[in-house]
């Protein structure tokens, strides 16, 4: 069980995430990717990111284990900072929190650690531009590509809209008690279901809340709270459907969906009334309201219009229209 206690001045300072934070997805994706957790709403990102990778990088494997402690340097506290900072951070950890981590992993793993976790707790450069590496490879791959990164904002930015109307309707503690089944909120304690017994006093330092994608059932807070306590929550997961040919059809017209499917990786007005099946003035006509929409890019290239889908027309597209691996 989770405990967290929260004075008059915290309730105050509880803060809610703008957006997901990239660190914590990475993460808590990796755990993600090796259990079997959630299958209707993760699967087939497993499917695709295993497409991509074998395995995770062994380093990633030790140090975030199935079901147990990982390092608090893993996630840094980088307000509004973008991805590369962030790796930045995690590169400057400060040798005395390496080791002291380095030391609680030790500690709490049911298996003996590889020799290079030492080293690491020494404050070896070397070991920690490679733990830095490999997390960015692997966040790259398995997070970062634009249709992950899209359906991970999505659902996170629906949460948030969940909270703020919370929010805004009943304050500070609608928003807490708008956090059931996951957080139940008995003023003064904040509690959740948690894998070993945790007291957390705020004691004035707020706390702030991330919705997370990735995070599963259970709550995830750091091991050191430190000066700005942190609680990441799973969010309700919505299973999306990926638009269909007729949906896309009602939707923009039969005809105008037809074209957008044709342009598929890129066409010329005149292929697209030849694959249309249309005249070269309606293919053009339909071309140019899609790209007013934001759906098409078209550039003239001598003589001839050349039209290619932009990643909001791709994203609209049934998958099978492309004949592509997207999430």
């Amino acid at each position: 069980m989770l405990r967290i206690h929260v004075t008059g001045e915290d309730l105050a300072r509880i803060r809610l995430a703008d957006r997901p934070d990239p660190m914590w997805e990475t993460v808590l994706s990796s755990l993600r990717f090796r259990d079997r957790r959630g299958p209707a709403s993760y699967g087939r990102w497993r499917g695709q990111v295993r497409g991509r990778l074998r395995a995770l990088p062994h380093t990633l494997r030790a140090l975030i284990p199935l079901g147990g402690y990982f390092p608090d340097f893993l996630t840094p506290v980088t307000a509004g900072a973008d991805w590369e900072e962030r790796v930045d951070r995690l590169r400057s950890t400060p040798r005395r929190q390496l080791r002291a981590e380095m030391l609680t992993l030790d500690a709490e793993s049911a298996v003996a650690l590889p020799g290079w976790v030492r080293e690491l707790a020494d404050g070896e450069r070397e070991t920690l531009d490679k733990v830095a590496g490999d997390l960015d490879r692997y966040y790259r791959s398995a997070v970062a590509p634009p249709g992950i990164w899209s359906a991970v904002q999505t659902q996170v930015d629906a949460d948030r809209a969940l909270r703020i109307r919370h929010l805004t309707s009943g304050g500070i503690e609608g928003l807490l008690h708008g956090l059931r089944p996951v957080l139940r909120w008995e003023s003064p304690v904040l509690e959740a279901d948690y894998p070993v017994p945790r007291e957390l006093r705020l004691d004035g330092r707020g706390l702030l809340l991330i919705p997370s994608f990735f995070c599963w059932r259970h709550p995830v807070t750091f091991y050191d709270d430190g000066p700005n306590p942190v609680l990441v929550y799973p969010i309700q997961h919505t299973v999306s459907t990926l638009p269909g040919s007729a949906a896309l059809g009602r939707l923009i017209g039969a005809t105008r969906a037809r074209v957008l499917r044709c342009v598929g990786h890129g066409a010329t007005t005149g292929d697209l009334a030849r694959r249309a099946g249309i005249s070269a003035a309606s293919a053009s006509e339909h071309a140019g309201v899609l790209r007013e929409a934001g759906l098409v890019l078209s550039v003239r290239r001598g003589n001839e219009v050349l039209h290619t889908l932009t990643p909001l027309g791709t994203e609209l597209l049934p998958t099978h229209a492309l004949g592509a691996d997207q999430w």
